[in-house]
Formats: structure tokens, C-alpha cells, sequence
């Protein structure tokens, strides 16, 4: 049997070796450096959250250290962004837990878990939606809220897709061959549309403009929606295992 090549195998290794902190802040927008924080998620006390595409789970330690949830679940389907999350904040297990898992089969394998889900560039850029979102208002209890960031056009300034359609962009193989990743860019509405057919309503969206200047710079679009707490959406998650 083989295994795809891990694409994110390079990302954060610097920044890991020189910065191994619990960050102070938690920032939705591209640039890491200003704009909405953690308010965004709501009161996160006592409630059970997951990072989809937590990758060295910098977001998910900050919310387990300051914000009083009961558990934040960091998920990743890379061996090597796991494998530095746990290097830089095992100290906050349980609180905090590490799985390697592909967001989708995690999501089908906890249905009505989850108080809040969450993604900041994360899973929900590099998934199909017409898998990830189903499975995301599966997995939350009635009531629950997803809320993720992602680029509101491309880094090289091209404008997002009008459909769900995804593009290929650049990335390395752990030898530091050239390759490509699938990444979803979608225009607000695609997302809007996208997220009522998966059972999701109260969707609010909102462009955060970048602050800075310069190539491989984006606005950021930042997206809510909620799991109706009267009914649950239709499907069969609970007939998916996690495969991990």
C-alpha cells in the first residue's frame, strides 16, 4: 500500500524551533497581525471545540490555556504538523488533545459532539466542501456554530471562484520536490449557498481587509453559520468510522 507524500512536512519548522510559546492572541486574518480574535467563537466555557486543519495547533493551545473550554481537539491529517503540536503543547493535555486525522473522517466518526468547530486557513481551504460541510453539521449538537477564515481571492490577487471549484496550488513533498494541493477560493455566495445545503443557517460572512502590502497578500473572508437547535441535519455520519 502507499501513502500520499505529507505536503505540509516543511510548514512551521522554523517557527517552531525559535518559538515555542502558548500565543497571547488568536487572530482570524491572513496576516496573523490584527483584526477579530477568539470573540468571534463565542463563550467557549466548559464547551467542547475542534481545529480542522489545526496544523502546529498555535490556535487551539491558545484557546485551551485562556478561554476555560473543556477540551479543544486539534486535527490534522499531516504526521508532521501532529507530531509538532504535540512537541510544543503536550503540558495542556487533556485539555488540549492532538489527533491525525483527515477532517472529514474525523467529523463522520464524532456525530454531535462538538459545541464549536472551527478553521482558520485550515481544512476548510483544503477540502471539498461538499464533503467537509455535511459532515461539519453532523458533528456539532444542535446549536452549535462553525466558524472558519479562508482567502477571499487568491495570493496572486486572481478573484475567488464563482462555484465550488477548487485549484491547484503550489507545495513541496517532504524531499522538497515541486507539487501541487487542491485549495478551495470561494466567492462569498458560493460559501453562503454551499452552507445551507449542508444544514446550516444564521450564516453571516464579512471581508476583513488586509493591513499590509505586498506578493502573497489576501483580504480574508471570515464566515459563521450555526446547526439549528431543533433539528439535526439529515445524513448518515454515524455509519462513517474515523479510519485512524
Amino acid at each position: 500500500m502507499t501513502t500520499s507524500p505529507d505536503l505540509w512536512h516543511h510548514y512551521g519548522r522554523t517557527r517552531a524551533e525559535q518559538d515555542r510559546a502558548v500565543p497571547d492572541v488568536f487572530h482570524w486574518i491572513w496576516s496573523q497581525d490584527s483584526g477579530p480574535g477568539f470573540e468571534a467563537l463565542g463563550d467557549l466555557t466548559g464547551k467542547v471545540v475542534c481545529d480542522l486543519g489545526a496544523g502546529a495547533a498555535r490556535h487551539a493551545a491558545h484557546l485551551a490555556a485562556h478561554h476555560q473550554p473543556a477540551q479543544v481537539i486539534a486535527v490534522d491529517a499531516s504526521p508532521a504538523q501532529c507530531e509538532m503540536a504535540t512537541g510544543l503543547y503536550s503540558h495542556l493535555v487533556p485539555r488540549l488533545r492532538v489527533v491525525l486525522s483527515d477532517a472529514v473522517s474525523h467529523l463522520r466518526a464524532t456525530p454531535h459532539t462538538y459545541d464549536v468547530l472551527y478553521s482558520v486557513f485550515g481544512a476548510l481551504d483544503f477540502t471539498d466542501p461538499n464533503e467537509l460541510l455535511p459532515a461539519a453539521a453532523a458533528a456539532l449538537k444542535p446549536g452549535g456554530r462553525l466558524v472558519f477564515s479562508t482567502l477571499a481571492h487568491y495570493l496572486n490577487g486572481a478573484p475567488a471562484q464563482p462555484d465550488v471549484a477548487a485549484a491547484d496550488v503550489a507545495a513541496k513533498t517532504p524531499d522538497g520536490e515541486t507539487t501541487t494541493m487542491r485549495r478551495w477560493v470561494l466567492q462569498e455566495h458560493v460559501w453562503v449557498k454551499a452552507l445551507d445545503g449542508a444544514g446550516f443557517s444564521a450564516i453571516k460572512s464579512e471581508v476583513l481587509p488586509s493591513r499590509v502590502d505586498g506578493p502573497r497578500t489576501a483580504d480574508t473572508l471570515l464566515v459563521t453559520a450555526a446547526v439549528s437547535p431543533r433539528t439535526r441535519p439529515s445524513g448518515n455520519a454515524e455509519q462513517h468510522g474515523d479510519g485512524n
